[in-house]
């Protein structure tokens, strides 16, 4: 009988293109795969320590873990597993928890899957996470998360993550489109390029800090890979993102118009205590640049809400600023004080009944602005990739601009592209379509 392993990820999408490398490991060591909620032999569970609610999950799904199988091994890797291993270790029902150089090397710690007394750690000091170690996910059949770059040099006074991943470095390019080939092959019709800090890609490539190649080296590369139909960036720095990276996207084969840029704050002051390496001038900057070459083009925005000293005012000048740019929608964080990060100990802490009102503010935003951008889109013709799942009785897609549409269950549309003209925005806040005469199917 082959051992079973299951996997949950918690957070990003380098998490879970992080997650898919290690099952395929698994997979060459004889394992199979099997749902989360299936009975295994052991559990692996890739943790995030972005929100608080993260670091919560990670005893319910140990928990869930154990019903399942109580017998089970248990391993935490990934963020949390870095930071705070000893505090994973100490959960109940935890076997093994790998630090950030360990976890790819999670099958040489398995070989006796016994329950243990307490939890073993293997971790590391975070200076020794200086190798790069590629991933990609294939998980989702419509899309694949390609992991460029990993690490961050940036300081931001909130922020654990180059504490929980280390120094920025990146992937060599052949590597990248050796895995942007492989996935190619794999009938994913687009790849999302990934990473912690993807518009510093090129650092450490070779081992150093000299940038061998730029992002813009990398996005000029990829676009030429055959078989692709899509490829999407996901969050990137508005810093690092150049006027040649946007105009390439504005005529690319593969890239879509579709950009998700870290504000924030639209408060200058609060920025500089983040010590962000911008100010809201740049973003603007950013967005109207675009919106020149892409009039079309969706815009994401992250946005943290109640970080130490946001007064009522600098909130209400986030809010303002928002509201006037022309951005497609937001990604609202609560600020949640993370241990050995700057932030932690600054004055002016904000409530945390302001804070949720605050951010309920701005997710209110966001929908007005999703709903506005749907709106702008209406009698346009796009292109959809249709997803995977029936969902009461419809499928759902999304165009190269990131609008979600939905259309009655087709089994056949499943992974293929078509031509369509979005035609009205349903009850649901979904855009209901009708296809063109002319299909394109691959």
């Amino acid at each position: 009988m082959k051992k079973k392993v299951a996997f949950y990820t918690l957070g990003c999408k380098l998490n879970f293109s992080e997650t898919s490398t290690i099952a395929r490991d698994f997979n060459e060591e004889g394992f199979d795969r099997v749902d989360f909620s299936e009975k295994a032999d052991i559990y692996v569970i890739n943790t995030c320590s972005v929100t608080e609610n993260a670091d919560k999950r990670f005893k319910t799904i140990v928990k869930q873990a154990q019903k399942a199988n109580p017998n089970a091994f248990v391993a935490a890797v990934g963020c949390y597993a870095q930071l705070k291993p000893q505090e994973l270790a100490d959960v109940n029902g935890v076997d093994l928890v790998l630090g950030a150089t360990e976890k790819f090397k999670i099958t040489d710690y398995i070989n006796d899957l016994s329950k243990n007394d307490f939890g073993e750690v293997h971790s590391c000091e975070i200076e020794d996470a200086d190798f790069y170690v590629g991933s990609y996910s294939i998980g989702d059949r419509t899309r694949a998360f390609l992991k460029v770059q990993d690490g961050c040099d940036y300081k931001c006074t909130y922020c654990t993550i180059p504490l929980a991943r280390g120094i920025s470095r990146s992937d060599t390019m052949d590597n990248v489109l050796k895995n942007a080939k492989e996935i190619s092959k794999q009938n994913i019709k687009e790849i999302v390029l990934t990473g912690v800090n993807i518009g510093d890609y090129g650092k450490g490539e070779f081992g150093n800090k000299k940038h061998e190649h730029t992002f813009l080296d990398l996005v000029t590369e990829l676009d030429k890979v055959e078989g692709i139909e899509r490829l999407r960036i996901s969050s990137i720095e508005p810093n690092l993102l150049k006027n040649e990276t946007i105009d390439l996207v504005s005529k690319s084969r593969a890239f879509v118009p579709h950009f998700h840029i870290p504000l924030q704050s639209g408060s200058n002051n609060i920025l500089k205590k983040m010590k962000r390496r911008y100010m809201r001038e740049l973003y603007v900057d950013r967005v109207s640049k675009i919106k020149e070459v892409m009039p079309h083009a969706c815009i994401g925005v992250d946005v943290i809400v109640g970080f130490p000293g946001e007064t009522e005012e600098h909130f209400l000048e986030t809010y303002n600023f928002i509201a006037e740019l022309d951005v497609s929608y937001l990604h609202v964080f609560t600020y949640s004080e993370r241990d050995n990060t700057e932030a932690v100990d600054m004055d002016g802490v904000v409530p945390t009944n302001v804070r949720s009102k605050r951010s309920k503010m701005l997710r209110g935003l966001s929908v007005k602005k999703r709903r506005a951008f749907y709106e702008s889109q209406i009698g346009s013709s796009r292109k959809v990739l249709f997803e995977s799942e029936n969902r009461g009785g419809y499928i759902n897609g999304f165009t190269e601009n990131y609008v979600k549409v939905k259309t009655p269950w087709n089994p056949e549309l499943v992974n293929t592209l078509h031509d369509v003209e979005l035609t009205k925005i349903d009850d649901d806040g979904l855009v209901r379509l009708e296809f063109a005469n002319t299909l394109t199917t691959n």
